[in-house]
């Protein structure tokens, strides 16, 4: 079965961006690059919370992969604004779940803490990873809200990666 798979770069503190959405703060190195390309090397699909494609749009990286299917989770919006990316305003874990069951490769939640504690509430998130920057932001957009509930993990992997960062991966558990 498909897995899904949220995580990204975060601040010691957890935090995904600073204030007023900064990401000046991000460490790009040989050993990001080789992250990033083993995690989304069975990656088909991408799965956008709404202020996450904005965000990402706004800094020229929404929708340009053509290879990986994407949809765009929202309760506020009426169409989609891109014809790269599939407006999907129903129940947002019922829509993953039929998606799972679905052949295909894996996919990634692109989310800041409020669509992913959803995913998470509903048992739909397979995997989280991290990669902790070795600073504390203070504020800013959280990777994780409460879900309303624990979540057990599982640690799968855990490496310090160039800049002081450490690389962290974990299962869902059920």
């Amino acid at each position: 079965m498909r897995k899904v798979i949220y995580g990204g770069a975060c601040s010691l503190d957890g935090f995904l961006a600073g204030p007023g959405d900064a990401i000046d703060w991000l460490h790009f190195s040989k050993d990001v690059q080789e992250v990033m390309q083993q995690s989304w090397a069975g990656v088909d699909t991408v799965l956008f919370g709404r202020k996450t494609w904005d965000f990402a749009g706004a800094h020229g990286g929404a929708g340009g992969a053509t290879s990986v299917k994407s949809y765009l989770f929202s309760r506020t919006l009426k169409e989609s604004p891109s014809q790269a990316v599939e407006l999907v305003t129903t129940d947002a874990a019922e829509f993953v779940r039929g998606l799972k069951q679905l052949p295909g490769g894996n996919m990634i939640v692109m989310s800041g803490g409020n669509f992913a504690a959803s995913l998470l509430a509903a048992g739909v998130i397979d995997e989280v990873g991290l990669n902790i920057h070795p600073l504390l932001l203070g504020a800013g957009a959280p990777a994780f809200i409460d879900p309303g509930a624990r979540v057990k993990l599982e640690l799968l992997e855990c490496r310090q990666i160039d800049g002081g960062c450490v690389l962290l991966r974990y299962a869902v558990r059920v």
